[in-house]
Parts: C-alpha cells; structure tokens; sequence
C-alpha cells in the first residue's frame, strides 16, 4: 500500500514541477488578467492564456502523441488542425462572412495603405537573416509584422513548424496589444491637428460591386501569386456568402459558431504549444524582438503613406488611417477612429478606416503568399 502511495505521490505534478513552469503559469495567469480586466481582445487571448496554464502543468500528458501503448493528449489532436494549416483558412472564412468591403470599394486607393503597410514584413525578414536565421525561419517572423495571426500560423506551419508556437503567440499577443503599441507611434508620427482631420462621407457601394469584388480579387490574386489563394479564395468565399444575398444560413453559420470554435480550437493549442522549455530560450526573445518591430514598421509604413496620401490629396485624407493598413481588424480601425475622435470629438474615421484595415488583410495573405512562393 505505502509502495502504491509513493507511486501516486511520484507521479504528482508537484514533484515535475519546474521553476519554468512557474514562470509559465504566472505568465499566464498575467495574460488571463489583460485579457478579463483589462479586456486586451479577451476572445483571443483569453484561450490562448488557458491553453499556456494547461499545458505548463507537469504530467497531464495533454500535449502528448499517441504511442503504441497510449493514446495522444487532447490537446494533440486538436494541434493537428493548426500544424496541418486547417485552422487559419477556416477563420479566414468567418472573416470573409463579417467583413464589409464597402469602405474599401468605395475609396479604392486606401489599398495602397493596406499595401504599404506589409513593408515592416520584408524589412524583418533580412534583419532576421542577419540574426542566424534561415530563410524560412526569417520568412516566418516577418510575417508576423502583418498582424494577421491566422496568416502567421499558416506560414509558418508550411516553412518553420518548429516556430510555430512562438510564432503564433507573439503574432496574437501584438494583436491583443494593438491599443498600446499603435498610439505611441501615430501621435509621434502626427500632429494633433493631423489626427483631427474630418474626411468626406463614403459614397454608397452598390450590390453589384460587393458581388463582383469577391471574385476579382481572387482572380487576380489567384493569377499572380496562387500560393496565396488558400487564404484570399477562403476570406472572398466567406464574404460572397454574405453579400449573395441567397447564403444566409451559411453566412451566419460562419461568421458566427463556426468561427467561434474554431477560434477556441486554435487559440487553446496555439496556447498550449507555448511549454516552459520553449519560452525561456533566447530564440524565442529573438522571435518576441523581431515580431514587435515588424509590427511597428508595418505601422510606421502605412502611417507614411497616409501622410503621402494626405499632401497628394490637399488635406483631405486623414493620414492617421494609414496605421490601420495593418491586418488587425478591426483593432487598428478602432485605433485610429479613438485617436482622430481625441483631437476632435466630431471625426468619426471608423468607416474610412476600415478600408485599409480589411486591404491589410487581403495585402498579409498575398505577402505570405510571395514568400512561400519564394521560400517553399
């Protein structure tokens, strides 16, 4: 009996625990705190946070694979979606189902804003080579500076897998911190009177124009990178559902249960891929460092390039719209819509904004697609 006893108590998390996995689990518990008080995209990172906890306590063999005497952990099969690239498409769909494209129709040259916006992307890639990082390793931090993390782990599930990980926690993490990072960098870039900038009303997108939109771009997309097809047909499927017209039960479906659990199936193994082994390392400081500045140099690009498009224009383009060239949607519109309404309380850029917000979305996919291209 005493034997029995000590067999249970040696297999006790207790006795596997590790200061890394103490580390780990007050690193969640902080994350789980941003994510319910602080309400920091508590969707993503709130099962991202869960996942971390779960999988940093010793011996539950929740992230195990399957052997011959033992079935996986669950949490391994439901990785398998994210390391196969199954998960991110999906979401893309249920983007595609809650994304209006009007904003973008209707001002079509915001699309050099979402466009611009990707230069933080390739900029990242050579400073991650000259920091001893192979090709596919630089093209898979790179595409962090899209802020688009469906994107980031289905590139980086095709050229690194063994980043994966941290790749997809610090792509999510600068998602969820959009309201922190963005701000310092517009109001250093702008001027009080820039940012108060009111733009002209959108002009009405007819029904027609959201119909063929989905199809063109794929077209085209599909023609010049086909690589990046998977993403772009998916996100141009979701919103011709929505825009059809005769789809609504496949619309809604997806724009609402099947990306819900689909989110929760991605952020939950994303998190758990996140072990103590893997965090504290100094490839994955390298990673965290790398992804904070394409970030910030995809949001400085795209801010450029709306100052760009504010003197070509003769003041009437707002260039604070050109931070949300990003892929963070709607965060970054949200960012800059607070920041324009701060300086004058009657701007309301949320519309305008959303134009290169969703450009940025369709700009990361074709980034991710030029570089698996390149790289694959």
């Amino acid at each position: 009996m005493i034997d029995k006893i000590l067999v249970f108590l040696q297999g006790s998390g207790f006795v596997q625990l590790s200061w890394g996995h103490v580390g780990m689990i007050i690193i969640s518990a902080l994350l789980m705190y941003l994510a319910i008080f602080k309400e920091y995209e508590p969707l993503l990172l709130l099962p991202i946070s869960f996942g971390i906890f779960l999988s940093n306590i010793p011996g539950t063999g929740l992230m195990n694979e399957p052997t011959a005497n033992a079935v996986g952990g669950l949490l391994h099969y439901l990785y398998t979606g994210v390391r196969l690239g199954v998960y991110p498409p999906l979401i893309f769909l249920g983007i595609g189902a809650m994304t209006d494209f009007g904003p973008l129709i209707a001002q079509p040259k915001t699309m050099l804003l979402g466009a611009a916006a990707q230069l933080g992307i390739f900029t990242t890639f050579f400073g991650s080579r000259l920091l001893g990082f192979n090709p596919a390793e630089a093209g898979s931090i790179a595409i962090i500076g899209g802020a688009d993390g469906p994107t980031s782990i289905y590139l980086t599930s095709l050229l690194a897998p063994h980043l994966l990980g941290a790749i997809a926690i610090a792509a999510y993490i600068y998602i969820a911190l959009v309201p922190l990072i963005q701000p310092p960098i517009i109001k250093f870039f702008t001027t009080k009177e820039e940012r108060g900038i009111e733009m002209e009303q959108l002009r009405e997108v007819s029904r027609v124009e959201k119909l063929i939109f989905p199809i063109l771009v794929s077209l085209v997309v599909g023609l010049i990178v086909p690589q990046a097809l998977t993403l772009v047909g998916m996100l141009m499927l979701g919103n011709i559902l929505k825009e059809s017209g005769v789809t609504k039960r496949l619309s809604d479906t997806a724009s609402t249960a099947m990306i819900n659990i689909i989110t929760i199936l991605l952020m939950l193994s994303v998190g758990a891929s996140l072990k103590a082994e893997y965090f504290f390392t100094l490839q994955f400081i390298s990673i965290i460092v790398l992804g904070l500045s394409a970030f910030a140099l995809s949001t400085f690009s795209g801010l450029m390039m709306g100052k760009l498009m504010h003197r070509l224009s003769g003041g009437k383009i707002n260039p604070i719209i050109g931070a949300a060239g990003v892929s963070a949607v709607p965060e970054a519109a949200r960012c800059a819509q607070k920041l324009g309404n701060k300086a004058n309380p009657g701007n309301y850029l949320l519309m305008h904004a959303m134009g290169p917000n969703v450009a940025g979305v369709i700009g990361s996919a074709v980034a991710a697609g030029v570089l698996l291209s390149i790289l694959g």
